[in-house]
């Protein structure tokens, strides 16, 4: 029987964990409208972590679905979208900041609301890179999964409302051994004039060993290398 550990994530929340290789990190959104900022970093050297830009150039796209690896600043393969019910995520558009929040939402503290003030993810972040010996300086671009934005014929980014419903799913498959930031705070670019509450329920399990016709493997030749870095490093450091 696979073990399984599970976590729901409030609105507002933060988590951060060290999750080992050869792992399935499955996402649930509890209800509507979910949108949870996500950050990776190698695990065992933390000045590895997801770089946005090669992500994206390396698989073609905007915007991330099943099929798709999310790549390290070194080429590695850190996670692969192995399961979606959705077909996007937005890697683009970043996180709120503290500013934003005030002015979108209203001004609230800790000191007078205590849990219940509105959290940004700037502030989640900075406080579990903290945690894990990482500051600011180590902010680098998310991952907002259950969100989609697409951008005009302009360039102008627009916010698709409506785009994750109760219940959705996307599932990670860990390809090393990383750290896990999550922000369950709101899209920046969200429209929507009230403070999201959607929890996230995470669940992390073993996946089954990788076979030679997986999917993500093949779903481009940048893929494919980008899998063989990860191996030559394990390989070379173990």
């Amino acid at each position: 029987m696979d073990k399984q550990w599970s976590k729901t994530l409030p609105a507002g929340g933060k988590w951060s964990a060290v999750i080992g290789k050869g792992k399935l990190i499955q996402l649930t959104a509890l209800g509507g409208g979910a949108n949870l900022s996500m950050l990776l970093y190698n695990a065992r050297d933390l000045t590895e972590r997801y770089n946005m830009s090669d992500t994206l150039k390396a698989q073609h796209t905007s915007h991330l679905s099943k099929g798709h690896v999310l790549m390290s600043d070194n080429g590695l393969a850190m996670a692969s979208l192995v399961e979606d019910e959705l077909g996007w995520h937005d890697p683009i558009s970043g996180y709120t900041t503290r500013q934003h929040t005030d002015m979108k939402y209203g001004v609230t503290t800790y000191q007078e609301l205590r849990n219940d003030w509105l959290r940004s993810g700037q502030e989640n972040f900075a406080v579990e890179l903290l945690r894990n010996g990482l500051g600011t300086r180590d902010l680098v671009p998310v991952v907002n999964l259950f969100s989609k934005v697409i951008c005009d014929a302009n360039g102008d980014m627009h916010f698709s409302s409506g785009h994750c419903a109760a219940g959705a799913s996307v599932t990670l498959r860990t390809e090393m051994d990383v750290l896990l930031l999550l922000s369950n705070t709101p899209h920046p670019l969200d429209p929507a004039a009230v403070y999201p509450s959607v929890p996230v329920e995470i669940n992390v399990r073993a996946a089954s060993p990788l076979e030679a016709d997986d999917y993500c493997l093949n779903f481009r030749p940048e893929n494919r290398r980008a899998f063989e870095n990860t191996w030559d490093y394990y390989v070379l450091s173990t």
